[in-house]
């Protein structure tokens, strides 16, 4: 899941961090929403990107802090998807 969590990091720092904070590293445990890396508009953004760049479909219910608000949170919540879908026949 290295590849997985090097996209996550690289996606979210490029979108969210580069520019509009003094933000310079990424943790994996760090709170996105609490540290202010993301907002709602941004978990929106983000659900697009995982859906694109994963082939996973995220429902409403998906989105909650428990899937999104980490990178390890992520990593979790898409190969849960990841295995879903290879399930499907």
């Amino acid at each position: 899941m290295q590849k997985v969590q090097d996209i996550l990091i690289s996606f979210i720092m490029e979108n969210y961090i580069i520019g509009r904070s003094n933000h310079k590293e990424l943790v994996p445990d760090e709170s996105l929403l609490e540290n202010g890396i993301i907002d709602s508009t941004g978990v929106l953004e983000l659900v697009l990107f995982l859906e694109e760049q994963f082939s996973i479909e995220i429902k409403d219910v998906d989105i909650i802090p428990e899937n999104l608000d980490t990178i390890n949170n992520m990593l979790v919540f898409i190969e849960k998807k990841l295995s879903q879908n290879s399930k499907v026949v």
